[in-house]
């Protein structure tokens, strides 16, 4: 890790130098849509759900108010965003992500919603660095597995803060490296050799899964994620490691 950015994850880019990593972001994600669902079920070995399905709980428990309006970044093909519209029937729900791709996926997926629920969820494409909300906007911002691929981390924390309420909750998952010796071994022959491989059969892109494990490996973890995360002005974040330490949940609020 960089440790005078405090995020390394921002130098590793998917394909080249040539470009922001941005715009190469957006490019790799336009790529592998259409295997992104199916890849997150096998890496994860089904995890993905029980992970977030974790963080949502813990989330909805920070709250110390009802979320009426939620922000998700991030969003890939929506996932969160439908499993939040079933926990809270009466919240209005926006995902945005970079890939014009991934949204695609996820407007097809909320086809099949009832009119009622397609009402509640819109799909933005839209920059992290530069959130087309107002200040003080929603009462919970969530954002999994997409806080490594941030060109600039600071300021995407930056503007998730600026539009929270004041008192609401961010939730970040992201995966992370084990501590443990003998976990990490295990996990680095996985994502260093097997998930490559599987990326380039599936979706037909081998450097997309070989940037996920040197981003994952470059990003910052657990004590570094929460102090940047106060830095950037959030108060009383935690963070909780799961399995055995490939994925950590961050919780925080904005000053009331």
């Amino acid at each position: 890790m960089d440790k005078s950015t405090g995020n390394g994850a921002e130098k590793i880019m998917p394909y080249t130098e040539d470009e922001s990593k941005g715009r190469q972001v957006e490019t790799m994600f336009d790529s592998i849509a259409p295997a992104y669902d199916l890849m997150n079920s096998l890496m994860s070995l089904g995890m993905h759900t029980r992970w977030r399905n974790k963080a949502l709980s813990m989330a909805l428990k920070r709250l110390t108010r009802p979320a009426k309006e939620i922000l998700d970044v991030a969003t890939g093909t929506g996932d969160l965003v439908f499993a939040l519209a079933h926990k809270l029937p009466t919240a209005h729900l926006t995902g945005i992500d970079l890939s014009g791709g991934m949204l695609e996926i996820a407007r097809k997926k909320a086809a099949s919603l009832t009119p009622l629920d397609r009402h509640r969820i819109k799909f933005i494409q839209a920059d992290c660095l530069a959130l087309p909300f107002a200040d003080d906007s929603f009462d919970l911002v969530t954002v999994a597995y997409g806080v490594r691929n941030f060109e600039k981390l600071r300021k995407g924390y930056a503007e998730m803060l600026r539009v929270l309420r004041p008192g609401g909750v961010i939730c970040v998952v992201e995966l992370s490296c084990p501590t443990a010796a003998l976990p990490l071994l295990g996990y680095k022959m996985y994502t260093r050799g097997l998930i490559p491989v599987a990326g380039k059969l599936i979706s037909g892109d081998s450097r997309a899964y070989s940037y996920l494990h040197e981003s994952i490996e470059a990003a910052p973890q657990r004590e570094e994620m929460t102090r940047i995360m106060q830095e950037a002005g959030f108060e009383g974040t935690t963070y909780k490691s799961l399995t055995p330490g490939v994925v950590c949940i961050y919780l925080a609020e904005k000053k009331k």
